[in-house]
């Protein structure tokens, strides 16, 4: 489990094909500090840690999860957001982020609003009835309340502080992210379907 809030930006040095893919991912985390076999959310998609460096540590991605992500995007020198794996007793400062990302959706255009930037996506259909104006979603990993909702598209604003300590900072429009669906509204939509 993680909460969406973002701890560093690691930087993709490396990506190799053998029977999955696996990628090399550069770190200021203490991996002194990291077991094999952690998890650690990498533009919150939830990966299994499987060997360790002095400042990098490798993953290994099934197919599966390349086709619900943004990973085919990812290059040597990829930044991406990381975050540990919560502890307990650790701040639940955003909301319950699974890592299972759900999807990917589409950056349609960037405002700035004062000093923020509000951030409007397109999501695919099947997942835009979990969104909800003042719920949560998770982008890439990062925390963030949904402003408002019109069909497949729904908006967000990113304050300067987010975008100087995640990879926000460097978006653009036409960007593919991950997209996690709040956890609750799924369970929700799923009782709703069953008695309905």
């Amino acid at each position: 489990m993680f909460t969406g809030i973002i701890t560093d930006i690691g930087e993709v040095r490396a990506l190799e094909k053998r029977g999955d893919l696996r990628a090399r991912i550069g770190t200021s985390y203490d991996t002194a500090t990291i077991d094999m076999g952690a998890s650690i959310a990498s533009n919150g998609i939830c990966l299994t840690v499987v060997e360790l460096g002095d400042d990098w540590y490798d993953v290994e991605i099934s197919a599966e999860t390349v086709s619900k992500t943004n990973l085919a995007s990812w290059a040597e020198g990829t930044k991406v957001n990381l975050e540990r794996a919560l502890k307990v007793g650790d701040e639940l400062g955003g909301h319950i982020v699974s890592g299972h990302v759900d999807g990917v959706a589409e950056i349609v255009s960037m405002v700035d609003e004062g000093d923020s930037t509000r951030f409007t996506f397109r999501a695919p259909e099947a997942l835009a009835k979990f969104i909800a104006p003042k719920g949560s979603v998770a982008l890439n990993g990062t925390s963030l309340t949904v402003n408002e909702v019109d069909g497949c598209t729904f908006g967000v604003n990113i304050i300067p502080h987010t975008k100087g300590v995640t990879v926000w900072g460097e978006a653009k429009e036409g960007d593919l992210v991950n997209l996690e669906i709040d956890t609750l509204a799924r369970y929700v939509a799923r009782l709703a379907e069953m008695n309905g």
